[in-house]
């Protein structure tokens, strides 16, 4: 980011300071609107990164036509309409179809979507979207549960009040033995730790 763009990111930050009755001058608030920026370039580093090209960079042939779950995948994300916290968990499921994908990749495109500004809906239905395209599995599985800053901090300030988000693709959708399966496997008690 160009150093006149980080002055007017820090300013904006000192001009919320002054609007709710803080002091930006004051000791504990000096370097405030540059950690600000700093944490915001990490908060919303998704824009940065292409999804597609995460997963076809570790895309491997494999006779495996089983469901792959990744269960419990903890996200933090950020409310589009307040900018606060939206804090859960993600369970991705697929059915390969001659191709399966490299386990820590779908995490990777669980961050790259959460860290942008974001609806939950619109969160589950493109990380299944993403998977769909670039793995082209017989199916696709993603289920969000989260918690909304939005929610709970302000508004009608509902605490731990729990959020479920699906989006269903191929045989997720069409076949209720493989959706069944599907949701049994991810609301089952996680069993042995390793």
């Amino acid at each position: 980011m160009s150093e006149n763009k980080n002055e007017e990111f820090e300013n904006s930050v000192k001009s919320m300071m002054l609007h709710v009755g803080e002091d930006p001058s004051r000791e504990g608030l000096l370097k405030t609107p540059e950690r600000v920026r700093k944490a915001h370039e990490f908060i919303f580093g998704g824009y940065n990164e292409d999804p597609i090209d995460i997963l076809e960079s570790a895309l491997f042939t494999s006779s495996n036509n089983e469901m792959v779950l990744l269960k419990d995948i903890e996200f933090y994300s950020t409310c589009e309409h307040h900018l606060l916290p939206i804090i859960g968990r993600v369970h991705v499921a697929y059915i390969p179809d001659g191709k399966v994908v490299g386990l820590s990749k779908i995490p990777r495109v669980v961050n790259v979507f959460a860290r942008r500004m974001q609806i939950q809906e619109q969160l589950t239905e493109q990380i299944a979207d993403a998977i769909n395209e670039a793995i082209k599995p017989k199916g696709v599985a993603v289920v969000i549960q989260a918690r909304h800053m939005c929610m709970e901090m302000r508004g009608v300030e509902k605490i731990n009040s729990t959020t479920t988000s699906s989006a269903l693709r191929g045989l997720f959708k069409r076949d209720e033995k493989t959706r069944s399966e599907f949701f049994s496997l991810i609301n089952s008690p996680t069993g042995t730790r390793y």
